[in-house]
């Protein structure tokens, strides 16, 4: 089922230099952005143009702490664009001069099931593709189909553009692994399997992680666990995703901030009909209303959660037992999966700071070989840093992710 599409011969690209790198990660209503220069890997400037198609607002800040933060127009992804090129270019928060020293642009992309599984060159055949795939997503990839169309209103000619895919990296799943016990058919025609989500950042972190070991990749069995407001776990083999958490959509998997994770289908049907609801109020309902929220009645934000929960809020106890019980069940089964285990990390918000989730989660594994030193995982937050006892058969390690690097790198290696 997979498709190639060509590109045209980038002639007129080479012997140039490229050092800066304009990295976006569009929402539906959001415009997030870095300018990153390739040279050091250093951030020069970023920021958010959000509320857009609402009344619309920007917050830009510069390496050295200039700072733009103001009220703004933004019926369109268009109008958010000509916003981020007018702050890095000109007044007193600029970084550069025109955006012809830009070198690329390279885009976030939620979607590319398996139409893409690679870093992919922009171009109009692109961008119908990525907008023809709003139905898997439908959430990011019709406005990522914006953001491209409002970004190439604005580059100037000749800059490119590059689509780095959050499903790409779990392209290398077995069919085993991605299919579901539906009829045969659904996949054909309607391409119905898990795609998995957060690929950039699990590749980041687990080449990250690998670095710091001081090890090969390719002799590594990882499990990575990206939490935050939306988490994945996912089973890192050879540097290969061999099978993730998250499924057909994001809202599969372990508990969420708003999403339910995974759930008895006839559980779906019963509520559903329990409630009235119709398909679309049922999704809503597990996607926005369900999750932390959902369960603990309080808040969507583990913090919250975790404060409820120390003042001996039951429902918030539940919820955060509910998630690290889940956690530790997939890094069971990852590791039967990978018929070995030597490496477990956590990044992400809650990942990267919550240590009493990292704690929870880690507690009586020692039959997995793994054991952490818990002071120095309550002292540790968004530091990579090994967090497992020196006996511990497995390395328990916190690894900051940084997708907007690795889309940047992405970028540079696709455009070179």
């Amino acid at each position: 089922m997979k498709k190639s599409l060509s590109f045209p011969q980038l002639d007129y690209m080479k012997g140039m230099e490229f050092m800066l790198i304009l990295v976006v990660n569009a929402g539906s209503s959001s415009l997030k952005y870095q300018l990153l220069n390739m040279d050091d890997e250093s951030v020069i400037a970023k920021g958010n143009c959000d509320r857009i198609g609402i009344d619309g607002h920007i917050s830009h800040k510069t390496f050295d702490g200039r700072k733009v933060e103001t009220e703004c127009s933004f019926p369109t992804h268009t109008e958010a664009f000509a916003k981020l090129v007018e702050v890095l270019t000109t007044g007193e928060a600029s970084v550069i001069k025109s955006m012809s020293e830009i070198s690329a642009v390279g885009h976030r992309i939620v979607q590319g099931a398996e139409v893409f599984d690679k870093t992919t060159l922009v171009t109009n055949e692109v961008i119908d593709k990525i907008d023809e795939m709003k139905e898997l997503a439908p959430v990011h990839n019709h406005a990522h189909a914006l953001a491209l169309h409002a970004c190439q209103k604005v580059l100037p000619e000749g800059v490119p553009m590059v689509a780095v895919f959050d499903t790409a990296f779990h392209q290398t799943m077995p069919e085993k692994a991605f299919m579901f016990g539906l009829p045969y058919e659904d996949y054909e025609n309607y391409h119905v399997r898990k795609y998995g989500f957060h690929g950039t950042s699990h590749r980041f972190v687990s080449h990250a992680l690998a670095d710091a070991m001081g090890k090969d990749i390719k002799d590594l069995k990882i499990v990575s666990c990206h939490l935050g407001n939306g988490s994945s776990i996912t089973a890192v083999n050879g540097g290969k995703s061999v099978d993730t958490s998250m499924g057909f959509t994001p809202l599969d998997g372990v508990l969420m901030g708003t999403r339910t994770g995974a759930v008895d289908p006839s559980a779906v049907t019963y509520i559903q009909e329990k409630h009235g609801f119709s398909a679309a109020e049922m999704s809503e309902y597990m996607n926005k209303k369900s999750g932390f929220l959902g369960v603990s009645g309080i808040s969507s934000d583990n913090r919250d959660i975790t404060a409820a929960a120390e003042k001996g809020d039951k429902r918030a106890i539940l919820a955060s037992e509910m998630l690290q019980y889940q956690i530790k069940k997939y890094i069971g089964s990852y590791a039967a999966v990978m018929n070995g285990l030597d490496a477990v990390l956590f990044t992400g918000g809650i990942g990267e700071n919550a240590w009493e989730v990292r704690e929870g989660v880690c507690k009586d594994m020692e039959f997995f070989g793994i054991k952490i030193d818990t002071e120095k995982n309550k002292s540790t937050r968004g530091e990579l840093i090994k967090i497992s006892t020196p006996d511990s058969k497995v390395e328990v390690w916190i690894v900051p992710t940084n997708e907007e690097l690795l889309i940047a790198r992405d970028t540079l290696a696709m455009i070179k």
